[in-house]
């Protein structure tokens, strides 16, 4: 399977999905068709971490108070799904890769595996 969930309104994510050859992947724009259970399930088998998954810079972290919480895998999880502004953007899947976020370093090896 080849997928990328992403948020069509954020400079970042387009610019990425320009930059890469989309053909064959399935596109998923989590803010009208919000990811399931199922789905953030198979994210996190593939990362090992709701953590990882989880945005950090979301404008509704700061307004949450949720940086002075602890939280664990399960809130991180529910998280998500409540808000899909929490989902670190964008996540491709390739097969039994996940690559997640907009670090250089994560947008490098997607390049990488896509070249391959």
């Amino acid at each position: 399977m080849k997928k990328i969930y992403f948020l069509k309104t954020c400079d970042t994510n387009k610019r990425i999905l320009n930059s890469i050859p989309l053909d064959g992947f399935i596109l998923q724009e989590i803010k009208t068709d919000t990811i399931t259970v199922k789905q953030l399930e198979e994210m996190f088998a593939l990362s090992g971490s709701y953590e990882a998954l989880f945005s950090k810079r979301a404008k509704k972290y700061k307004q949450m108070d949720l940086k002075d919480q602890k939280l664990n895998e399960q809130d991180y999880k529910q998280l998500i799904l409540n808000e899909y502004t929490f989902l670190k953007r964008p996540v491709v899947i390739i097969e039994d890769q996940i690559f997640i976020g907009n670090s250089k370093k994560s947008i490098d090896l997607l390049k990488y595996n896509l070249l391959k």
